[in-house]
């Protein structure tokens, strides 16, 4: 075995790269969950909503908004598509569950623990839609890794399309609405029309009293937006989850994920994320903040942001793979690995532990703290995830869920403890 190989290699048939990779992308998709967790849904989309718009929260929004925001989720989404693959290799040449049996229970038991997650902990929960769009691409697996980076692309460059042309009817309706003499007919469309990024008038404060009352208070708060959401998974989430998932699937296949690249290819990867996507997407975050958070152009420079998202996801990637196979930061290439095998644990566990943060059932910090203060918490997660990953799998096979996961897919209990010496 090469060292290249043993660097890629974990635990058994675990890939250690793709957990390295996975535990990253844990970490940093909750620096964009943390605002939806803590301050009204419609902060997330634009911080004239809450969280503040000047000095370091301004900042916090702004290198999330290039960096993070659609990024970290672009970058799990491919790896479930590898997961996928690499999952139907394993059961295919296994004696129990078939390759599509071993997929379809996992998303069955997936989307019955995403409405769980997403209507009593976080309603931004991304499982439902990976359930769904997950059922989808399997078939697909098989073909040409090129082709179906190329379908993901195509399919993501529609959605692009789609959503220009949306942002172009907003402003029509707009100026319907705004315009002397206005019927209501007009200003109805406006109000239906805009509901995904213009806050309904008391919005913010009715869903912030809820969320600091008790239990069912937030469940209510809770429920609303997270069935709005699941709602527009087959015209938005859904679409984008399929694309990514299939550009994942390609990936892996042509050994991104693995280390099968060239340190050239990768060092490609990075200078076109990097050199390229980033500062366009800095470029559209600096002319937002110029026409200060105003709704309707910021939803359209957003739209053109959506084009980064990929580049800038598998750059991050990038950096980490070569720092992988370089041997470099071995303890905290460790830890991510530990923290990318229970990503599952992790990412239901974030959501538990905020809500009790920000609940009124909990400390009721919802909505007290601002973007940059929220950092903090953010931290105080990330630093749980890290010490507690790797002690944890030091005695267990899989991290709780994991375990439990696996156990509901085959329909007995799997072996959980680590045979002792």
């Amino acid at each position: 075995m090469t060292s290249e190989t043993s660097a890629a290699r974990a635990e058994g048939d675990r890939i250690l790269s793709i957990d390295v990779v996975r535990g990253m992308a844990v970490l940093g998709i909750l620096l964009m969950n943390i605002v939806a967790m803590g301050l009204p849904t419609y902060a997330y989309i634009n911080p004239i909503y809450g969280g503040g718009t000047e000095g370091a929260d301004f900042w916090t929004w702004a290198v999330n908004n290039v960096f993070a925001d659609g990024k970290m989720r672009a970058l799990f989404t491919m790896l479930f598509g590898a997961s996928a693959v690499l999952i139907a290799g394993r059961a295919e040449s296994g004696a129990g569950l078939g390759p599509v049996q071993t997929h379809y229970r996992r998303l069955f038991w997936m989307f019955v623990i995403g409405m769980i997650h997403a209507y009593f902990f976080f309603l931004g929960d991304i499982l439902v839609t990976y359930a769904l769009a997950g059922a989808l691409v399997f078939p697909f697996r098989r073909l040409d890794p090129r082709l179906l980076i190329g379908l993901g692309g195509a399919l993501l460059a529609a959605l692009f399309l789609w959503h220009l042309s949306d942002a172009g009817q907003m402003k029509a309706l707009l100026a319907a609405a705004t315009a002397p003499g206005a019927d209501e007919a007009a200003r109805t469309a406006w109000a239906q029309a805009s509901q995904g990024f213009v806050a309904p008038p008391g919005f913010s404060e009715r869903e912030t009293a809820l969320f600091r009352g008790g239990f069912l208070e937030a469940l209510e708060a809770r429920a609303q937006v997270a069935l709005l959401l699941q709602l527009t998974i087959p015209f938005d989430a859904g679409p984008e989850a399929i694309g990514q998932m299939l550009i994942g699937m390609g990936l892996f296949r042509l050994g991104f994920f693995s280390l099968g690249w060239s340190t050239r290819a990768y060092v490609i990867m990075i200078v076109i994320g990097y050199a390229l996507a980033a500062p366009f997407a800095a470029l559209q975050a600096g002319l937002i903040h110029a026409a200060g958070f105003e709704p309707v152009r910021t939803h359209e420079l957003m739209v053109w942001q959506s084009i980064t998202r990929p580049f800038i996801a598998l750059a991050h990637a990038s950096v980490l793979l070569l720092i992988v196979r370089a041997g470099l930061f071995r303890g905290l290439v460790s830890r991510l690995e530990a923290a990318g095998r229970m990503a599952f644990t992790n990412y239901l566990m974030t959501s538990v532990i905020t809500s009790l943060v920000f609940c009124g059932y909990g400390l009721g910090l919802y909505g007290h703290l601002s973007r940059a203060e929220q950092l903090w918490v953010v931290a105080g997660v990330w630093a749980l995830i890290l010490l507690w990953s790797r002690p944890w799998l030091a005695h267990f096979r899989y991290g709780p869920l994991e375990w439990i996961w696996r156990s509901l897919v085959q329909w007995k209990r799997q072996p959980f403890r680590k045979a002792t010496a």
